[in-house]
């Protein structure tokens, strides 16, 4: 028998698995979710200390990479994407980050009405179950377990005090009122385990008579007379349609939303052309207004030996993980990332443009070429790049990886920005606070000074730091260069829409896991014909200093 169902959703990732909960709550509608990757079960996922290991594997990651950057020198970079239960949710670093409240209300600015701060944030709110933070802001209960790490490593205190010593501001909660400062940073994570959209939603929602996941590959959307009205999947060797009486969803990534789209018809009209695929909706903005977020690490010699560099041999890294698999607990069940630093890089800006990672270790984000001896870093990088890319189809077939051309630092502002935060970095690390661990500098090292030295430093170096979005933009129904409309229905095609970071208007303050779940949310409210949550009347702090001063 055909599979079918009221709603069809494509892709169990961030905002996937909460459509799938959301949708089948009231036990009224069917949900089919399709999804191409196999299980997220096992310590190699579920353990948070290991984080750089399944991004690496083809077993639970897409294997994107972008096109030669040209303005890195042709540096092809990594674009990892989940292909597993839970998506890039139970592939990531598990940092929690909502954003900052301004960034949505450039959204409804965009045209994105309904999605200002006030209406997103009683979504966030309901999504959470934050252990910490003032109520009114933080919510209780939620699917999403949100923490603080324990923070027993003297580094992660003396980054925070280094921050306040500096002059800059220090915040109890950035995921509150204040996002700017130095402080705790959040994690997704519970009882030691990694807390994954799967985790957090789809799992509760398949034990419902009503949900039913599909293992397969979605081909494209089904589109009869301008609506969809199912999925043609690949299933074991067999092509099938999966068929939605209601409405298809696809939630299936900032690269994978777009193709999808495009193997469907929806697109930019010359490109379909050109792969041979019938137009069914002219809408240029598919696969454009591509953006991310880049970092470099700044690396220092530690004088103590108190980092995590001294636990990367097998023997420490073998009973790390044998008391995380006896006990969930110990080193194995962080993420390492328990302080976090959001700032401005200069006078007239009203809200953060900096984000700080600290880990106390010297260490590549994949996990390769730890620094000899011990140390620390911090990943620091811009947050509203003014550079776009795009995704785009190599061919019709709905096997070959997309086109992916991020133009990485294409616009000269990039590298002003970037200089900045390389320079800043050094300063806050030359404070006081770490004067008893501040050993010689690894990366980018003490000949590295001049505005050419440090550029050729960030070409060479530069990483991305996995936050695609923006290739399916939400907006005015009327604007030529929206794919999707402030509810997310696909302009000119109905019974479809997108739910995932593809529909940013612009990037957000920070990592991508929070706000593309809070889509999810939203968007079944949206689907189920309900009224929107109330929006709230909290302010978000704004620095009085704003327009004087950095700090």
């Amino acid at each position: 028998m055909q599979p079918e169902a009221d709603f069809v959703i494509v892709g169990a990732g961030s905002a996937g698995c909460a459509l799938a909960y959301r949708l089948s709550e009231d036990g009224r509608h069917s949900v089919i979710v399709i999804e191409y990757g196999g299980s997220d079960a096992g310590p190699l996922i579920q353990m948070p200390a290991a984080l750089s290991i399944p991004m690496n594997m083809s077993l639970y990651d897409w294997g994107f990479s972008s096109e030669p950057e040209p303005h890195l020198g042709g540096r092809v970079l990594a674009t990892p994407r989940g292909k597993v239960l839970g998506g890039s949710s139970s592939i990531n670093g598990m940092v929690y980050v909502r954003g900052h409240a301004r960034d949505y209300d450039h959204w409804a600015e965009a045209g994105a009405a309904g999605w200002s701060f006030a209406d997103v944030l009683p979504y966030f709110r309901r999504m959470e179950d934050a252990a910490e933070g003032d109520p009114a802001w933080r919510g209780k209960g939620g699917p999403l377990h949100v923490q603080r790490g324990p923070r027993t490593n003297p580094l992660y205190r003396a980054f925070v005090e280094a921050g306040r010593q500096a002059g800059f501001e220090v915040t109890d909660d950035y995921n509150g009122a204040k996002q700017e400062g130095f402080g705790d940073m959040e994690q997704t994570i519970r009882l030691g385990r990694r807390w994954s959209a799967a985790n957090a939603y789809l799992r509760p929602a398949l034990k419902r008579r009503n949900v039913r996941l599909l293992r397969g590959f979605a081909r494209r959307v089904v589109i009869e007379n301008q609506r969809a009205t199912g999925v043609e999947v690949e299933l074991r060797g067999q092509i099938q349609v999966v068929k939605a009486r209601r409405e298809v969803i696809v939630a299936a990534s900032s690269i994978n939303s777009p193709k999808l789209l495009m193997l469907s018809g929806i697109g930019p009209a010359e490109q379909l052309r050109a792969n041979g695929i019938r137009v069914v909706a002219d809408r240029p903005g598919v696969g454009q207004n591509l953006q991310d977020h880049l970092e470099v690490y700044i690396q220092q010699e530690s004088l103590k030996p108190i980092t995590l560099n001294g636990r990367l041999g097998l023997v420490s890294r073998g009973l790390i993980g044998a008391r995380w698999l006896a006990f969930k607990s110990g080193l194995g069940a962080s993420n390492h990332f328990e302080a976090a630093a959001f700032v401005r890089s200069r006078a007239g800006v009203d809200y953060p443009d900096i984000q700080y990672h600290f880990l106390p270790a010297a260490i590549r984000y994949d996990g390769k070429l730890a620094a000899k001896g011990h140390g620390f870093q911090a990943h620091v990088g811009p947050m509203r790049s003014k550079s776009r890319g795009s995704v785009a189809l190599r061919s019709p077939d709905p096997a070959e990886k997309p086109a992916i051309r991020f133009n990485y630092m294409s616009h000269p502002d990039d590298w002003t920005d970037f200089r900045h935060c390389v320079r800043l970095t050094r300063e806050i690390f030359g404070q006081q606070a770490f004067d008893d661990f501040r050993g010689r500098e690894i990366s980018p090292g003490a000949g590295v000074e001049t505005d050419d030295e440090i550029d050729a430093f960030i070409r060479d170096h530069v990483e991305s730091a996995y936050h695609p979005c923006g290739t399916c933009r939400m907006g005015r129904a009327e604007d030529r260069g929206s794919v999707v409309d402030p509810t997310c229905r696909v302009i000119g095609v109905e019974g479809l829409r997108v739910a995932d970071s593809s529909v940013f208007p612009r990037i957000t303050n920070g990592n991508l896991n929070a706000p593309s779940i809070m889509v999810g949310e939203k968007v079944s409210d949206h689907v189920l014909g309900r009224a929107p949550l109330p929006p709230s009347n909290l302010e978000p702090w704004i620095n009085p200093r704003w327009q004087a001063s950095d700090r």
